[in-house]
């Protein structure tokens, strides 16, 4: 099986068009405030307050939350958020 190779640029196009390029450097602000703060941030993530993915930002605050309750959203019983 031939290996397919990325095209990393396309990607990078693909994610600006998006508007993910954005919502990541947000990610990084939050994590580097809490890190010039030393917060031990070990084994947690940095939780926005409203969700970036809700038109959340670092103005609404952050907080420290375990992996498995920061990376998904609560859910109807057919799929979609609540």
């Amino acid at each position: 099986m031939p290996m397919i190779k990325r095209n990393y640029k396309q990607e990078y196009k693909t994610a600006m068009a998006r508007g993910e390029h954005e919502d990541r450097m947000e990610r990084q602000r939050a994590r580097r405030s809490l890190d010039k703060k030393d917060v031990n941030r070990s084994g947690k993530d940095v939780a926005h307050v409203k969700a970036l993915s809700k038109g959340g930002s670092n103005k609404d605050g952050v907080t420290l939350q375990r992996p498995s309750t920061n990376r998904s959203f609560k859910r109807n019983a057919d799929g979609s958020m609540k």
